[in-house]
């Protein structure tokens, strides 16, 4: 039987890739903060692991339990993470800090411990959620676009530096999904940014996303994503990307075809 870590499992994407990944036959570990709202992945037969992706202490424990009962993962899913808006200006630079560590490092840090035990097998998969936001970007959303161009590129390297050893990287790149994700981004950019040199950008923005949010018809369900995921998991030779959810191919078309000035133009005025 396979095993596979899920982080971020606790909601949203995260728990429904654990939930599908169980229905496949797999032994999950799911991992997050709130350990308590996995009671129903636990109940499915998941392993519930608490971990906070920024500290060492928690991804260590975790790493050691998995490889001393399961010798390791053959799929890991990296996906933990979240949006932090506000005016570069504005945001200081710990939040940023704290923003990388979610993002990147701490699935970075994890990854690391993963991977001698995947060498050792000779095949594996990482799967990185990275968002079209790791491709585009948008005023106000500076760490975050940062965070996820940043996954993009890391995920590109490694995806070659593990090439020799059966081990395959996957960037899955979600468009707008139905998760918290909008709740999460609002009360932070108004706090930051709601007054001052930037309120009338950051006021229109949380107007915007506000309205996105509450219009379920808008949105593409989390099923998208964890349908993107499992295609990557159980492929024989997976693509290097797979892109899930509304907006996402056209806005990085835009983004691609048109060059920066004309993106430009695009974005501002949708903020007005």
């Amino acid at each position: 039987m396979k095993t596979a870590l899920v982080t971020g499992a606790s909601s949203g994407m995260g728990k429904d890739t654990a939930r599908r990944l169980l229905q496949l036959g797999y032994t999950v570990y799911a991992a997050a903060r709130r350990v308590e709202q996995m009671q129903d992945l636990q109940a499915l037969g998941a392993i519930a692991l608490k971990m906070d992706i920024t500290r060492d202490e928690d991804i260590l424990a975790a790493v050691q339990q998995i490889t001393t009962r399961h010798g390791g993962v053959d799929v890991l899913v990296n996906n933990a993470g979240f949006g932090l808006f506000g005016a570069v200006e504005d945001l200081p630079l710990d939040q940023a800090r704290y923003q990388f560590e979610v993002n990147l490092f701490g699935m970075a840090r994890l990854t690391q411990l993963l991977l001698p035990a995947m060498r050792a097998k000779g095949v594996g998969r990482i799967i990185n959620l990275s968002s079209m936001g790791g491709r585009i970007y948008t005023p106000l959303g500076a760490w975050y676009h940062a965070t996820k161009h940043a996954v993009e590129g890391w995920s590109d390297c490694l995806r070659l530096e593990l090439a020799a050893f059966g081990i395959d990287v996957v960037v899955i790149e979600p468009g707008a999904i139905a998760t918290e994700f909008g709740d999460v981004l609002v009360e932070p950019l108004l706090k930051h940014s709601g007054q001052g040199a930037y309120r009338a950008m950051a006021q229109s923005v949380a107007r915007t996303t506000r309205e996105t949010y509450a219009k379920p018809q808008t949105l593409s369900p989390p099923s998208v994503v964890v349908d993107a995921i499992v295609r990557a998991v159980q492929a024989r030779r997976p693509a290097t990307r797979y892109v899930a959810g509304k907006f996402a191919r056209l806005l990085m078309g835009l983004r691609r075809w048109l060059g920066d000035r004309a993106y430009d133009r695009i974005i501002l005025s949708q903020v007005r």
